[in-house]
């Protein structure tokens, strides 16, 4: 895959999605460096925080939608409400299990976020990268 990203982060509260998804991106070697939270606030805080942006803002975030504290919903707000040359520098993706139409209509109200369910593949990692980048 020719994409080579400066850093992609991984929201997930289940372990084990985070840990093969980590793999597979490793494996995929199309970023420098892959970060992984299981909460969405720490996520939140730790990329976006403190900094307004300022910072380096990851080139990929994929957020897992329904997890405890701070869902995937409300995780999307906090980005939504970033100043827009903020949320350009962050393609955001969904991963989630869920085939709901109602989440998937909710996820559908931002405009730039990429909605994919679970498992993370090869080729949907290849798609989104041709897609967005």
């Amino acid at each position: 895959m020719s994409a080579n990203l400066n850093h992609i982060v991984l929201v997930d509260d289940n372990e084990t999605t985070s840990f093969l998804n980590n793999r597979l991106l490793g494996r995929l070697a199309v970023a420098e460096q892959v970060s992984t939270f299981s909460r969405a606030d720490e996520a939140f805080e730790k990329l976006w925080g403190d900094s307004n942006g300022d910072g380096q803002a990851p080139d990929l975030v994929f957020v897992d939608l329904k997890m405890p504290g701070i869902s995937g919903f409300e995780f999307l707000e906090l980005y939504n409400a970033l100043p827009q040359p903020v949320q350009d520098k962050t393609v955001m993706a969904v991963l989630t299990t869920s085939m709901h139409g109602a989440d998937t209509a909710r996820v559908a109200k931002y405009p730039n976020v990429e909605y994919l369910t679970k498992p993370l593949t090869e080729e949907k990692m290849r798609k989104l990268l041709e897609k967005r980048f």
